[in-house]
């Protein structure tokens, strides 16, 4: 099977081509379920460095990369979560786990810090589904309160500050439905054990749910996907 959607459009709208002069970039096959995407991404994430953006908030486009944890996640999806619903990505990134949820059937709003970030998810997702995810520029310190709540939360690789732990924690106990479940792929970052904590702070039950080796040359990790759960009585 290819990455190519049978109800892709043959062109793609203009506005999901008309941000390619500002990159130079590449395409990736990934093997997925439901088959290969071909991953449009930034040649090199590295030259997307810019010195405004870290002076402002530190920013770093970590966005542009293919991590692991995005793919063991979008490889684990749809058995994980085998019933539909209204999904949110949290740091989507350049859409992997989006195309994995949109593949099996779910409604998927995608977020993410980037602006850039958003206009590559919808692309990969249009060529690899011939569907458009919901996209919305969000601020985890800002949460905009509007998107309301999700059946399915999903994240990877989102624990690498320590600030992050109470942040991502408060999303997921805002904006889980009551019977919703969050799916966090980490392969073992600084802030993984603080989230544990700020989870239960928030009446949240995290357990691991799966243990996904990962190896590519001299990159050798242990991906964990967590469950959360709002905690019962």
């Amino acid at each position: 099977m290819t990455g190519t959607a049978p109800g892709a459009p043959k062109v793609l709208p203009a506005e999901l081509t008309a941000f390619e002069d500002r990159f130079t970039t590449a395409t990736t096959d990934i093997e997925l379920p439901g088959g290969t995407v071909h991953l449009f991404h930034p040649r090199n994430a590295d030259d997307l460095i810019t010195e405004a953006d870290y002076v402002l908030d530190e920013r770093l486009p970590y966005w542009a990369d293919i991590w692991p944890s995005s793919l063991a996640l979008a490889r684990s999806l749809a058995s994980l979560a085998p019933r539909p619903g209204r999904t949110l990505e949290l740091g989507c990134g350049l859409g992997l786990v989006t195309i994995a949820a949109l593949r099996a059937g779910h409604d998927v709003v995608a977020t993410d810090y980037y602006a850039d970030a958003l206009l590559f998810t919808r692309r990969n997702a249009v060529t690899a589904t011939g569907r458009e995810p919901a996209t919305r520029l969000a601020n985890w310190r800002s949460w905009p309160a509007d998107l309301g709540q999700f059946d399915l939360i999903v994240a990877s690789d989102v624990l690498y500050e320590h600030a992050y732990a109470p942040l991502l924690a408060t999303i997921v106990a805002t904006s889980l439905t009551a019977g919703g479940v969050a799916f966090i792929a980490d392969p073992g970052r600084v802030a993984l054990d603080e989230f544990r904590i700020e989870c239960a702070a928030c009446k949240l039950q995290i357990v691991e749910r799966l243990k996904v080796p990962h190896q590519d040359g001299a990159i050798n990790q242990v991906i964990t996907i967590h469950e959360v759960r709002r905690r019962t009585p």
